[in-house]
């Protein structure tokens, strides 16, 4: 296995993982929002903060999962430079600090530093990405 195809299988199995826990804690707000005795409250504070942010957590923490799914199998099937991969696949990981970063802004009160990492982390990988596509077709023509 060369180091593109690991850095991918990073991607892949850390996205999985954290899809997963992201999964349980959509589960832990359906119990809030309509199981818990507590409910009505819950519902009633539904778009305002922090149940606004966790919902934001909880959706972005699922598709920066997902997109890291994506990048790894992208960067393990397709002939992107290896450096390059390196780049693409640790720029996606730490995009996954954005949906972390919201949480422990809703549960420690600490300041948006990480999401605004994640976010820019994702966006720089996406555009990595979407430079060695198009440097790849170049290639092949």
């Amino acid at each position: 296995m060369n180091d593109k195809s690991a850095a991918g299988k990073w991607n892949i199995g850390i996205g999985l993982w954290v899809m997963a826990a992201f999964m349980v804690y959509g589960f832990i707000l359906i119990y809030l929002r309509d199981f818990a005795p507590d409910r009505e409250a819950w519902i009633a504070a539904y778009n305002v903060s922090p149940h606004f942010e966790a919902r934001l957590a909880h959706v972005h923490g699922n598709l920066f999962s997902f997109l890291n799914i994506v990048f790894g199998f992208l960067l393990v099937k397709l002939p992107v430079k290896t450096i390059q991969a390196r780049w693409i696949s640790g720029l996606a990981l730490a995009g996954l600090l954005m949906p972390i970063g919201i949480l422990s802004e809703i549960y420690l009160g600490l300041p948006p530093l990480l999401v605004l990492i994640g976010g820019l982390s994702i966006l720089a990988a996406t555009i990595l990405l979407g430079i060695g596509v198009v440097e790849m077709k170049l290639q092949s023509v």
